[in-house]
């Protein structure tokens, strides 16, 4: 994907050099930039935490997607040379910050689109287990979390985020075997929401970012979207009596916005509703 010319506006790099921003029409696009696989590192956590920051501040951004530069990787992982040259506290303290950062994105109460335009592995499916929904360009690439043959384990967050996703059983298999697979079995699994044929990765981003515009405001109550998203994200670690009053507590708001009466008042008069987002 170019970082010139996007339909999500013009990117600004971010101040660590490793990931771009941009926002337009109430979606923010983060694109991870680190040649030639896009692997994390300190620095690019650093940036991406920036960019949910200055999304979930912004109050014209309703959904955020999260890419990676060029069609051949959304992200490979952990910069693994960099691994090689750091400590260990270092290597903790890097563990720590990235799974700071990537419930920082999982709490922000927007939606959240992984759009997987190639390899997706590593790490980077880590990341992407952080959004709420992943959308594939179909053919362009594998995923997976194959860490077992580096001697470890997924550490940001796969061995958690994939167990939730699919089950302990499964989750154990496919890390243990390290093995990766194309998304086609990636949407059997439920890893990925839907594929999306795409001639090109410009043709691709297209398409994601009019998926994205989909759950914004006209067309959707973002309020609404948001606060579903924190229902189910924090809810499904609570028990069922404790998620319920969260429910409740949410639905409340929601009920006191202008979207919901412009809701209601649409649904009487059999008119399309026009959501402003609050």
């Amino acid at each position: 994907m170019s970082t010139i010319d996007t339909p999500f506006g013009s990117p600004e790099s971010l101040p660590n050099g490793k990931a771009s921003y941009a926002a337009a029409e109430g979606v923010a696009l983060i694109t991870l930039t680190n040649a030639p696989a896009n692997g994390y590192s300190y620095e690019m956590m650093r940036d991406i935490d920036e960019a949910v920051l200055r999304a979930r501040f912004d109050d014209t951004v309703s959904v955020i997607v999260l890419a990676g530069e060029g069609e051949k990787f959304f992200c490979a992982g952990a910069d693994i040379a960099m691994l090689g040259q750091v400590t260990p506290t270092f290597k903790y303290a890097f563990c720590l910050h990235a799974n700071e950062t990537l419930l920082r994105l999982e709490h922000s109460p927007k939606l959240v689109i992984a759009a997987l335009g190639g390899h997706c592995v590593g790490g980077g499916l880590e990341i992407a287990l952080a959004a709420d929904l992943r959308i594939a360009r179909k053919g362009s690439g594998k995923c997976g979390l194959p860490e077992v043959a580096l001697g470890v384990l997924p550490g940001t967050g796969g061995t958690q985020r994939l167990a939730r996703a699919l089950g302990a059983s499964r989750a154990i298999e496919l890390m243990a075997t390290g093995r990766t697979f194309d998304y086609d079995e990636a949407e059997r699994l439920g890893l990925v929401n839907q594929q999306i044929e795409a001639e090109d990765d410009a043709t691709f981003m297209q398409a994601v970012a009019d998926y994205a515009r989909s759950f914004t405001p006209p067309n959707k109550a973002s309020l609404s979207v948001g606060l579903i998203k924190r229902a189910v994200t924090t809810g499904v670690e609570l028990p069922l009596e404790s998620g319920l009053a969260l429910e409740r507590e949410l639905q409340a708001r929601l009920f006191a916005s202008e979207d919901a009466r412009e809701g209601v008042a649409a649904f009487v008069e059999k008119r399309k509703p026009q959501f402003g987002g609050k």
